[in-house]
């Protein structure tokens, strides 16, 4: 029997680096496939779901700084990514029998809706999968800080950053050997030791919205249901 949902309404986000699995580039079908299955398994359990997806598979946006281009030039063309993205994971979940809208901060009326807040939460109240696109539709500003404000203005009980590594640590876990996970830290201790497991914009506007955040590991099978039902997995962020 599955157990209850320990949220009604989440904003998950999901990195591009998640969606290309082991490849170096692009959409890896089975990761994008099992992903989607478990987004299916956590909204048959009751929990209104809103995605935000990264473009990092395609393109990093600021990141790339060596490509000679400006950095606002460089964002949109991460927020594109991110459309990409956006379309790829709209088409698995409705061959999964989900309804879903895919909503993009940037006018691409031919693929998606522009963002209104009524709109969106009606798509939610009525059991629809949202995607959200093209981030804050503004340079300068990661896809985490997109979650977050996404998060906050659909009134979602839970902000989840799906990531490669189990939660938060002290250190990077993938550069530094045996560090111990944060089971819950503050959103000021996450700034004041500078932690780069989430945006700094994102985790002000948490604060300031009292919007928790739960850090998990994307790459285990049903971490996505777990992070649903299971408060203890992961580290929170409060």
């Amino acid at each position: 029997m599955d157990e209850a949902p320990c949220y009604k309404r989440i904003l998950l986000k999901l990195s591009g680096e998640a969606l290309k699995g082991e490849s170096s580039f692009g959409i890896s079908d089975p990761v994008i496939s099992e992903i989607a299955a478990e987004i299916k398994q956590a909204h048959d359990l009751g929990v209104e779901i809103a995605l935000v997806t990264g473009g990092g598979n395609f393109f990093r946006g600021g990141r790339n700084k060596n490509t000679g281009l400006d950095r606002a030039s460089a964002d949109y063309m991460g927020m594109l990514a991110t459309v990409i993205n956006g379309i790829a994971l709209q088409n698995i979940l409705e061959q999964k029998g989900l309804s879903t809208r895919l909503i993009s901060a940037l006018e691409i009326k031919s693929v998606a809706e522009p963002f209104i807040r009524r709109r969106v939460l009606r798509h939610l109240e009525k059991g629809r999968v949202v995607i959200f696109s093209a981030g804050t539709g503004n340079p300068f500003f990661t896809t985490d800080t997109a979650a977050a404000l996404r998060a906050i203005e659909i009134k979602a009980d839970i902000f989840l950053k799906a990531t490669m590594v189990e939660g938060v640590y002290a250190d990077d876990p993938k550069k530094v050997k045996n560090l111990t996970k944060f089971d819950n830290i503050s959103y000021a201790q996450v700034l004041a030791r500078e932690l780069k497991i989430i945006d700094s914009t994102a985790i002000t506007l948490c604060k300031e919205n009292n919007l928790q955040i739960k850090i998990f590991n994307i790459t285990k099978k049903g971490n996505i249901v777990k992070a649903v039902t299971d408060k203890n997995i992961g580290t929170l962020i409060n």
